[in-house]
């Protein structure tokens, strides 16, 4: 009889190997079928940038970023439970890499490796909310990169007019086909190296909730 860690680690290889292309395809399905809509400020064309973004979005953004980078050149924090592992193959399927790990799990190791990677002249793309919550907050990791390495903070968002929302932590959006969908990068903003913890929290809360009608004055 097959021990039950057994079936486990079957089950997830099987899934593993055909979910991450199936959600690409279906991806690509429901953007061909959708009225796609792109804001993308100036800010990003200048340099490398932390790219921040909220867990309960981050669905469509491969997307957005193939329109801010004409060549890949972007590491994602992925954590390292399984979903995140599901996360690391969907990436791969457009030119993404990945560092695994999170604010609890590895976060030091991760830290260094985001230094050394914008060190490098790549993206970094993090959930300050992920990879548990609670929704909308700020984790410390976002801060401790761009107070390190002085590289600015870029906002973006993907905002669907009709959307299915899980009932998660996250408040998981999945946009409805033939929705409108608005992607949208802010502009970059930097995290003083002498400001407090807490205020940089709010700073970086307060820019990304910001109205992106005040920047995109043709967002419709």
């Amino acid at each position: 009889m097959l021990n039950k860690d057994f079936l486990k680690k079957f089950k997830r290889k099987i899934i593993l190997l055909f979910a991450p292309r199936l959600v690409w395809a279906f991806l690509w399905i429901l953007y061909l079928s959708c009225k796609n809509k792109f804001y993308i400020h100036e800010d990003i064309k200048k340099s490398n940038a932390i790219l921040a973004f909220w867990h309960g979005e981050f669905l469509m953004l491969p997307f957005l970023y193939k329109k801010m980078r004409n060549v890949p050149k972007i590491f994602v924090i992925s954590s390292e439970h399984f979903d995140g592992e599901l996360m690391v193959k969907l990436y791969g399927y457009y030119g993404f890499k990945t560092i695994r790990g999170s604010s609890t799990r590895g976060g030091r190791r991760v830290l260094i490796q985001a230094f050394q990677q914008l060190k490098e002249g790549y993206d970094i793309a993090i959930t300050p909310d992920g990879p548990k919550g609670p929704y909308h907050s700020i984790a410390d990791g976002i801060i401790a990169m761009s107070k390190k390495t002085g590289i600015g903070i870029v906002p973006v968002r993907t905002l669907p007019n009709n959307f299915f929302e899980l009932k998660t932590w996250d408040k998981f959006k999945i946009p409805k086909p033939f929705s409108t969908i608005k992607y949208i990068s802010m502009p970059s903003f930097h995290i003083d190296e002498n400001l407090n913890i807490e205020d940089a929290k709010k700073l970086v809360y307060k820019q990304m909730t910001a109205d992106p009608k005040m920047i995109f004055h043709n967002l419709d």
